[in-house]
């Protein structure tokens, strides 16, 4: 289970620079880009078994210290690119958090099985009766 977002906010760090997006002139001279740091050991928030999946699931993402990094640079406004930055972070979070359900072993009908096997011989049947003519 994923702690609630305004929980998370203090242990994140934001940090800006200029965008090669969209921006006009404006691109030179404002900070638009948000770059988005968290560290998965320090935080007070998860779990340890949240900590070990997270380092798992994301190891391609995290630099070696273990903080994940998220940068958004789509839109023109800072606090826009702030925004999505976190959406990208959560979205992050839930996905590599989330346990699929496990999955039950079932078996097919009498019925199905018996139609199966049924359709196999009328193929079979078909295609042996297929080859030479002997006259």
């Amino acid at each position: 289970m994923l702690p609630p977002a305004d929980a998370l906010l203090p242990e994140l760090q934001f940090q800006t620079s200029r965008s090669s997006g969209p921006g006009g002139q404006n691109v030179n001279k404002v900070e638009s880009r948000v770059e988005l740091r968290f560290s998965i050991p320090s935080s007070q928030l998860l779990t340890d078994e949240q900590k070990q999946t997270l380092l798992q699931k994301l190891a391609s993402k995290l630099t070696t210290e273990g903080e994940l990094l998220i940068a958004a640079q789509e839109d023109r406004s800072q606090l826009r690119n702030k925004e999505i930055a976190l959406q990208k972070f959560y979205d992050t979070l839930r996905k590599a958090l989330h346990k699929p359900k496990a999955r039950k072993a079932t078996k097919p009908s009498q019925g199905a099985v018996r139609q199966r096997l049924e359709s196999k011989k009328k193929h079979g049947d078909k295609k042996a009766n297929r080859g030479r003519v002997d006259f």
